[in-house]
């Protein structure tokens, strides 16, 4: 069970959102996304991890490569607290 308390956390670090904004763009393995990084890449395994557990993204193998893509999923919660919390009903 994904826990929006996870996705905050996770989206609380740069790095993490700079891999989102990545992704926003397409999927990629996790080669490509370090391409855009100066930091090693087992430091990109680790959040890669972290947005896996959190929710905000998910992993698929495509032959041997594990390719990142973003999961909306988790988003959608996301907003919907926001919109309750400002008081914004849903439309229907």
């Amino acid at each position: 069970m994904i826990i929006v308390a996870d996705a905050f956390k996770a989206l609380s670090d740069p790095t993490r959102r700079k891999i989102l904004e990545l992704l926003q763009e397409k999927s990629m393995n996790a080669g490509e996304i370090a391409d855009y990084f100066h930091i090693t890449k087992p430091s990109i395994s680790h959040h890669l991890n972290i947005l896996k557990n959190s929710g905000l993204i998910i992993e698929e193998r495509c032959g041997q490569n594990r390719v990142y893509s973003l999961d909306m999923t988790v988003f959608q919660d996301i907003m919907k607290w926001f919109m309750n919390f400002m008081g914004v009903e849903e439309e229907l």
